[in-house]
């Protein structure tokens, strides 16, 4: 089969591990407005440190060394926004290339190995052992966790640090005049935000039995394409408790599209690029329906339906592409391609019925 239930499965645990990352983005991005580039570095030091510390056999103690490790991390960074006056991009980029010794010196090699360790995951496949709940354990785990993240998160936005840190994000300069420090509460944003990456990179390092020294490498992407999708599901108008919802939700839905995509025998190289071009599409897409809605009505005035136009555009190069696809087995990745053009003229064909069924209604 194209797709099953085991990479569905597969998707959806790698989903809610990086949904933290995302949910750490929403509080340091979305509420805090602080674009921290760190993440990477971050990410790779809350595995380093967990995986260091399960090896001793303390899987537990692991995850919360790895959140005081990254919250220390969070902490640097906004020591140089706060104190030391340097734009919050230059300090992520100043701390993610200092953290990449630390996570060296932190692993002793390259990588490493915890394939004889004890993990959270394996404590608890041996609790579920013989139950319809064993080959979900990994799952279970991972959701649990975004779970119980996601709940401190929206009870900690609703704290008068949270509120202040939320007020923060939207006007500096008036919590200054309300006699609130925005050094102390980007500093406490930042600490929390990165204890959450901790976590995740910890929780990805137990789950994979193994830690890279380059693991954290587009986490920011992969994160902010998650943040993104989620924002976009929720179209970023809803309630604190719907977005972050969303949140995990975009994680999970962009492993699955990523799953897709390496069934579409696409080179695992250009998984990078899926994502930059996932985080642009999304960013884009409201710029990207006001151009084609004005040029609609620009048709509309000459007599022309410009939304028909466009759908038998995509219409033709969905077919030339799987044409090739087929006679070419070894371009068969142009079939993810076809699939986007695919969802594109379905969604350019609903706007141009919607049009023609608008003007009836208002003669009506």
């Amino acid at each position: 089969m194209f797709i099953t239930w085991s990479i569905i499965q597969s998707a959806l645990e790698l989903g809610v591990i990086y949904a933290l990352v995302a949910l750490a983005l929403f509080l340091s991005y979305s509420m805090l407005n602080v674009c921290d580039l760190s993440t990477d570095g971050c990410f790779t030091l809350g595995c380093a440190v967990g995986s260091v510390v399960a090896i001793a056999g303390h899987p537990f103690l692991a995850l919360l060394a790895a959140m005081g490790a990254c919250a220390v991390s969070g902490f640097v960074t906004a020591f140089l926004q706060t104190k030391l006056g340097v734009e919050s991009l230059l300090a992520g980029i100043v701390v993610n290339t200092g953290l990449y010794t630390i996570n060296i010196s932190v692993m002793g090699k390259s990588n490493l190995n915890l394939n004889e360790a004890t993990t959270v995951f394996t404590l608890l496949k041996g609790l579920t052992a013989d139950t319809p709940l064993e080959p979900f354990h990994k799952l279970l785990l991972g959701a649990a966790f975004s779970a119980l993240v996601g709940v401190f998160l929206l009870w900690f936005l609703n704290t008068p640090l949270g509120l202040s840190i939320r007020a923060t994000g939207d006007n500096a300069a008036m919590v200054k005049s309300s006699s609130i420090n925005p050094a102390f509460t980007t500093t406490a944003g930042l600490c929390i935000s990165g204890a959450i990456t901790g976590l995740s990179g910890c929780l990805l390092g137990e789950y994979q039995k193994s830690c890279d020294i380059n693991m954290g490498s587009g986490m920011v992407t992969i994160a902010l394409a998650s943040l993104i999708i989620g924002e976009t599901l929720t179209r970023k108008r809803g309630s604190i408790p719907l977005r972050a919802v969303g949140v995990v939700l975009g994680s999970c839905l962009y492993r699955i599209v990523v799953a897709i995509a390496l069934r579409f025998n696409l080179p695992a190289s250009a998984l990078k690029l899926v994502s930059a071009i996932i985080v642009a599409v999304a960013i884009a897409s409201p710029q990207i329906t006001a151009i084609i809605d004005f040029r609609q009505k620009k048709a509309a005035m000459e007599g022309k339906n410009f939304y028909r136009q466009l759908c038998l555009w995509f219409a033709a190069l969905a077919a030339v592409i799987a044409l090739v696809a087929v006679l070419v087995p070894s371009l068969r990745s142009l079939l993810l391609v076809d699939a986007v053009l695919i969802l594109a003229f379905v969604w350019v064909l609903r706007k141009s019925r919607a049009a023609r069924l608008q003007p009836a209604e208002t003669g009506k």
